[in-house]
């Protein structure tokens, strides 16, 4: 979702400050900021969110100001529609945003069951296999277990946390099986837990 650029900043209404659009750093900075925010904490800088994960944008631009980190609306929607990971979304109105999945706050996002691929893909990182394989995956802090549709994404979130590794999911099976799965709207694919059965080591080309 795009929205008219703006040229003055509007975290403080008749501010009239000047907003440059943000370099790769500063939108990966201030990603990550709101992700604790919008994912884990929003307590700390006072914000409500509802039961399905949304908070007024209004509210996060008033909050974010008042505990010393500024955001102007152009910024969020700078992050919202070029975010390589498209961890956010706005609501059609445009007046509440979200983080689409990752929470560890309780939330219900309201995502409608789907039928998934034959085969999606987890990464991790190479330490866990051995737990992994013994207990299955399990969202541990977070709200759901998260898979990739490809090899490629899902090496890429394993190498966030060491050496990658990458397991296949045999969603389909899962699914005849009574395993609910859920897609979000930047195609990350979200189901309870997927037991050790279901998984299958997928080699690496180096």
């Amino acid at each position: 979702m795009r929205f008219p650029a703006k040229s003055r900043c509007d975290h403080d209404r008749g501010c009239g400050t000047l907003v440059a659009k943000m370099n790769e750093k500063e939108m990966v900075r201030l990603s990550k900021r709101m992700s604790n925010w919008l994912r884990h904490n929003p307590e700390a800088i006072g914000l409500t969110m509802d039961e399905a994960g949304w908070v007024l944008v209004d509210d996060l631009l008033a909050q974010s100001a008042a505990h010393g980190r500024p955001i102007s609306r152009e910024q969020l929607e700078q992050v919202v529609a070029e975010n390589n990971k498209r961890r956010f979304e706005f609501d059609d109105s445009a007046a509440l945003i979200r983080a689409r999945q990752g929470h560890s706050v309780p939330v219900e996002l309201g995502y409608e069951p789907a039928e998934p691929p034959e085969v999606l893909y987890h990464g991790t990182a190479h330490r866990s296999l051995e737990a992994i394989r013994r207990d299955g995956l399990l969202p541990m802090a977070r709200h759901a277990v998260h898979l990739s549709p490809d090899t490629e994404t899902a090496e890429k979130v394993g190498s966030r946390h060491g050496k990658p590794a990458v397991l296949a999911v045999a969603a389909a099976r899962m699914h005849a099986d009574g395993h609910a799965f859920f897609v979000t709207g930047n195609g990350v694919w979200l189901t309870d837990a997927v037991p050790a059965g279901y998984l299958s080591d997928v080699p690496l080309v180096r």
